[in-house]
């Protein structure tokens, strides 16, 4: 009976250690995937309704692109000259405000999903337009997805 007795704690002793091991394992593989998770979620935006459709009346002054991460976070508008505009494969559109965007403090996406409301996004090229929007962090630049076209407008 003894006998018994004491492989039953040490079966016992076996799966409290395993168990343990099992949790403090299982967490150190969760704290290394966060990291990865959130670079997935930011890599591939997707679209989301604007805050508050484009802001008009007493609108505060656009903030230049060089400026535009102070709004991140926030409903804003950012202005600039458009460099130019570029389609990617999957049809989104991009408003590059600088020669290098990688580099560039600001970029603006229009999602392909949203594309048939524009007209010609070419046009834009060449010239300063002001963008309303949230302002989000996208790979450590601030930027505004544009759903409407009366996000954008002109700038003076």
């Amino acid at each position: 009976m003894r006998a018994m007795g004491r492989q039953i704690v040490i079966v016992l002793g076996l799966l409290f250690v395993a168990c343990a091991v099992g949790l403090w394992l299982g967490s150190r593989i969760s704290m290394a995937w966060r990291p990865a998770m959130r670079v997935i979620a930011t890599a591939a935006p997707q679209p989301r309704p604007v805050s508050g459709a484009p802001i008009v009346g007493n609108a505060a002054p656009c903030a230049d692109i060089r400026n535009a991460a102070a709004l991140v976070g926030k409903a804003g508008c950012v202005a600039g000259l458009v460099v130019r505009t570029f389609s990617s494969r999957s049809g989104n559109t991009f408003l590059d405000f600088c020669q290098e965007y990688r580099s560039c403090p600001f970029t603006s996406v229009i999602f392909a999903s949203d594309k048939d409301k524009f007209g010609d996004l070419a046009s834009l090229q060449g010239k300063r337009v002001e963008i309303r929007g949230d302002v989000t962090n996208y790979q450590d630049h601030a930027e505004i997805i544009i759903h409407d076209p009366q996000q954008v407008r002109s700038a003076p």
